[in-house]
């Protein structure tokens, strides 16, 4: 699964890197989790940066709990599934990142943070679903999922699944309104595993209220239980 991730690019770099506009409100994000308003491209406004809600809540659902059990969708079982399926042939979006977070069990019983990023410190995108859901109030609120898929050999050595980050090229691709169902499904796959890389970091990714850089810098395993004083 993917249940944090790292959108920590200067506005310009993502303005370059994606050909968009990013608005003065963005912010860099060293812990970005389910429930924050992030920032995605969809297929309806490619053109800039649209900020979100984490969590995807399908237009017919009957409340907003059902938010924080679809974070993430998939990839075998998106064209199958209600929650999911309108949206992957309708509302498809890229989610911008430059890292994710992942937990690797320990002989302690407990799980280490591993910070996972492109070995050349590149913007990437994750594929990504989008929803429009309107509460009793009337009020709209958008959201969106981030698409899973097995991990690849590197991911694999700390969890058996992985975001799926899709290749520059096939972005454009991914957000096409023509492209089709097969082609879609094409694209979720696990990325090249000789262009990541994986180290781990401190557990103060652990609380979604520390958000700030020390929580990306490479920490020694023997710190992992206990020992913060380098980061207090």
């Amino acid at each position: 699964m993917c249940g944090r991730y790292t959108i920590i690019a200067k506005a310009e770099e993502i303005e370059k890197r994606f050909n968009i506009e990013v608005p003065e409100s963005y912010i860099p994000r060293y812990n970005a989790a389910p429930t924050q308003i992030l920032s995605v491209i969809t297929n309806e406004h490619p053109e800039g940066l649209s900020y979100f809600q984490w969590g995807l809540i399908p237009n017919w659902a009957k409340d907003k709990s059902v938010s924080s059990k679809l974070i993430n969708a998939r990839a075998e079982t998106i064209s199958e599934k209600a929650s999911f399926k309108n949206a992957f042939r309708q509302r498809r979006c890229l989610v911008i990142a430059d890292g994710f977070y992942e937990w690797k069990r320990s002989v302690k019983k407990s799980k280490i943070p591993y910070r996972i990023a492109l070995k050349r410190k590149e913007l990437f995108a994750f594929a990504g679903l989008w929803e429009e859901f309107e509460d009793e109030a009337r009020n709209i609120i958008h959201t969106f999922t981030i698409i899973t898929t097995i991990a690849n050999r590197t991911v694999s050595k700390i969890h058996e699944r992985m975001p799926v980050i899709l290749e520059r090229e096939t972005e454009n691709i991914w957000l096409n309104p023509s492209t089709s169902a097969e082609d879609r499904a094409n694209l979720l796959k696990p990325y090249s595993e000789d262009k990541m890389d994986l180290y781990p970091v401190s557990p103060l990714v652990n609380s979604v209220s520390n958000d700030n850089t020390p929580l990306i810098v490479p920490t020694p395993l023997a710190d992992q239980f206990g020992n913060l004083t380098l980061f207090d």
